[in-house]
């Protein structure tokens, strides 16, 4: 398999068909092998059963679910120890990293023999406060 993408998540069931539906765009557009794994951290909302839709629809859905927040990196954590690809490329939820550049990713890792790239967002497309007020 080429690439497993990961994708802690925690209420984002508003996002998640937009953000699968490009991945699965992505993902065929350029012939790749894949696999989803969402990590579902504790969700109070309809996240979990967005995506035990999406696992329904496509064996390359995979879904762990928490019964609590434990934060981002168990959630990490616990998705690299099942991913299956040559390649893991982490995502959050929230439609604030592109899909897109995951082909340029792959290649960056296979063609140019890196073991690790990394992207940032160059702006961010949400009001700044209620992104960041919460987080103080």
């Amino acid at each position: 398999m080429d690439i497993s993408v990961v994708i802690p998540l925690y209420n984002e069931e508003e996002s998640l068909p937009e953000l699968h539906a490009w991945i699965k765009r992505v993902m065929e557009e350029n012939g790749f092998s894949y696999e989803i794994i969402f990590v579902d951290d504790g969700s109070t909302d309809h996240s979990w059963e967005v995506i035990t839709g999406f696992r329904e629809q496509s064996n390359r859905v995979k879904a762990i679910k928490f019964q609590r927040n434990y934060g981002k990196s168990p959630a990490l954590h616990c998705a690299f120890r099942k991913v299956k690809g040559d390649v893991v490329i982490t995502m959050d939820a929230d439609l604030q990293d592109s899909p897109d550049e995951i082909p340029e990713l792959y290649r960056m890792i296979k063609e140019e023999g890196y073991d690790l790239v990394s992207g940032w967002k160059r702006k961010r497309y949400d009001a700044t406060l209620t992104k960041n007020l919460p987080s103080k």
